[in-house]
């Protein structure tokens, strides 16, 4: 089902931050050596989620938000959640660089759709799609150990 207002592009985002951040509080259990970063990578998440909100709160209006701004299909941003039992350290970090590329994704996108007809809103998403490219780096440099 396509999504076309900013409350469902706001759902989307919350149900993707917290997949996402599941997939780091599993990843922190599984391999201990990172389990610092991965948690902090959880708990960022969090951070995202309620950024974004409070930048949609604070500036939504019924006659906005029956303007519709988006143009996405949650099936675009859809992730492995669940790390295989016997998965090596490579590849879990392989599928978190993969999380984190569709996660970058749906925040570029989502600021860009929403860009003419708010500013907060898209602002946050790009701000998450920053730090998001942070964590691409930081992922990468695990793998280069």
């Amino acid at each position: 089902m396509e999504i076309n207002t900013c409350s469902g592009a706001i759902s989307l985002s919350r149900e993707l931050e917290n997949e996402s951040a599941k997939f780091y509080q599993e990843l922190s259990k599984r391999f201990e050596k990172d389990q610092e970063l991965f948690l902090a990578f959880a708990k960022e998440n969090e951070k995202y989620i309620k950024q974004i909100e409070r930048a949609y709160y604070g500036v939504i209006t019924d006659a906005l938000e029956g303007c519709f701004a988006f143009d996405l299909n949650p099936e675009d941003y859809q992730f492995k959640n669940a790390l295989p039992k016997d998965i090596s350290y490579p590849d879990a970090v392989a599928e978190a660089l993969n999380m984190e590329e569709t996660m970058l994704r749906f925040c570029q996108t989502a600021a860009e759709q929403s860009k003419h007809l708010m500013a907060d809103v898209p602002r946050s998403f790009t701000m998450v799609a920053k730090k998001r490219s942070e964590r691409l780096s930081k992922l990468k440099s695990l793998l280069e150990r």
